[in-house]
């Protein structure tokens, strides 16, 4: 069995009081450091994450998945002997085997970031709705095309500790996946796609991203991409 104490799970958590010691303590079979982000739940979500013996980072109020992201992402840079870094979801989408996939092409030196695509392989999985917006965010994203993603919102993520040090998350919304492809896009970094299996459950599904939100991020980052040319 692979050791992963040079491994750490970043999972930012609002109000899913149902769902994440769950989550976490199957994650824990494998991967031995997490740290939650306890985003300004309304829920029991703390409680629920104390009692699995995860790290617990709380923001006093919800900011917004980015900021939670890059919370995390600083703890875990400042923890001794950490190396690789992982972003996984508290919803119960994201699968182990898929994280330990991308940390082995990091420890391989194959890449900087292995970004997780729900679109190289069978898409049947994928909500339509679901599908059209995520589709139509790489088509139209500059700094996608540029990387040749077929996924550009998809939240698991690997990155080796260059990579993480680099990230500077500043988008607190649901925008901070765009961000996130536009800085990878602007640096040196080697970044790559591998398939990943996203589990969508009733709950999950509930959570998601509405049409909306998907053509409001579009909006968002197109204003960005202007003001970097």
């Amino acid at each position: 069995m692979n050791d992963y104490h040079d491994t750490w799970l970043v999972i930012p958590v609002y109000n899913e009081g149902q769902v994440i010691a769950d989550v976490v303590e199957q994650a824990l079979k494998v991967f031995p450091n997490i740290v939650c982000v306890n985003d300004g739940s309304s829920d029991d979500s703390a409680e629920r994450i104390l009692g699995t013996g995860a790290h617990l980072v709380q923001h006093p109020v919800n900011l917004g998945q980015g900021a939670a992201l890059q919370t995390g992402l600083a703890y875990a840079l400042a923890q001794p002997g950490a190396e690789f870094f992982v972003t996984f979801d508290a919803d119960g989408q994201h699968q182990t085997p898929d994280a330990e996939t991308m940390v082995a092409l990091l420890r391989s030196d194959a890449a900087d970031v292995v970004l997780g695509s729900r679109f190289i392989e069978q898409t049947e999985q994928v909500p339509m709705l679901k599908r059209v917006v995520l589709r139509t965010a790489a088509a139209v994203s500059p700094t996608a095309r540029r990387l040749k993603l077929t996924d550009s919102h998809n939240g698991l993520r690997s990155l080796n500790r260059k990579a993480a040090s680099q990230l500077r998350i500043t988008m607190n919304g649901m925008a901070h996946a765009s961000e996130i492809v536009g800085l990878l896009a602007h640096s040196d970094l080697r970044v790559t796609e591998v398939p990943v299996d996203i589990l969508y459950t009733d709950y999950s599904r509930a959570k998601g991203q509405s049409l909306l939100n998907g053509v409001n991020i579009l909006f968002d980052i197109s204003l960005r991409e202007r003001g970097r040319r």
